[in-house]
C-alpha cells in the first residue's frame, strides 16, 4: 500500500487527501478498510514534504467523525429490526440490557477507546445508535475521539518518517508496529479488567 500511496502522492497529491478522508469514513462502517494504515502512511509522506500534515489530520478526523456518525445512525435507524430479529430470546435480551448499562455507565470511555480498536469502533458506534445513546453527547465525545485518533496516527507516521528520512518504508513499518502494539495493549488492558471484575 505504501508504494501505491506514495506513487499517487507524486502524481496527484489532491487524491491522496481524498483517499485519507474516504478510508477514515468507510472504516467506521466496514472494519476491513485500512484507515490507520492510510493515515500513518500519509504522515510518513508528509514527513518527506509531499503532503501538508495539518490537512492530513483534519481530513482524517473529519472522515472518522462522519463515518462514526453514519454507523450510529445505521444502528438507530435499523435498531428495532435488529432487536426483533436477533435479541428476541431471554438470554439475548439480558445481553442487550447489559450492553445498554455499559454504554450508559461508561459510554464516554467506550466511544473514545473504541476508536483505537479496529472493529471495536464499529461495534460501539452501531451499539450507541441501536441503544439510542444521546446523539448530542455522542457527537461531542466522538469529535474528541476522532480528533485524538487522527493526530495520533498522523504523528506516528510523521515522526517515523522523519526518523528514517531516506528510507521512508522503515518509518512506516516502525509506525505500524507501534500502532499495533498500542492496540494490543488496550485489548490486554480490557482483558485484565474483565478478569479482575469477574473475580470479585
Amino acid at each position: 500500500m505504501f508504494t501505491h500511496f506514495t506513487h499517487l502522492v507524486a502524481n496527484a497529491s489532491g487524491w491522496a487527501y481524498a483517499i485519507v478522508f474516504l478510508l477514515a469514513l468507510l472504516d467506521a462502517v466496514l472494519p476491513v478498510v485500512p484507515s490507520e494504515t492510510a493515515v500513518i502512511t500519509a504522515g510518513v509522506v508528509a514527513a518527506g514534504g509531499d503532503l501538508f500534515l495539518p490537512l492530513v489530520i483534519v481530513l482524517a478526523a473529519a472522515g472518522a467523525f462522519l463515518g462514526d456518525n453514519t454507523a450510529y445512525w445505521i444502528g438507530r435507524r435499523f435498531g428495532t429490526w435488529v432487536v426483533e430479529k436477533f435479541f428476541s430470546g431471554e438470554k439475548a435480551k439480558k445481553r442487550l440490557d447489559w450492553a445498554e448499562r455499559q454504554i450508559e455507565e461508561r459510554g464516554g470511555v467506550l466511544i473514545v477507546v473504541g476508536r483505537f480498536i479496529p472493529g471495536g469502533r464499529t461495534a460501539i458506534t452501531l451499539s450507541c445508535g441501536l441503544l439510542r445513546y444521546s446523539w448530542p453527547r455522542f457527537v461531542a465525545l466522538d469529535a474528541v475521539a476522532a480528533s485524538v485518533w487522527a493526530v495520533y496516527a498522523a504523528l506516528l507516521g510523521y515522526f517515523g518518517g522523519r526518523a528514517f528520512e531516506h528510507e521512508a518504508w522503515k518509518g512506516l513499518v516502525l509506525a505500524l508496529a507501534i500502532g499495533f502494539a498500542m492496540a494490543g495493549a488496550i485489548e490486554a488492558g480490557r482483558w485484565v479488567l474483565k478478569r479482575v471484575r469477574s473475580a470479585r
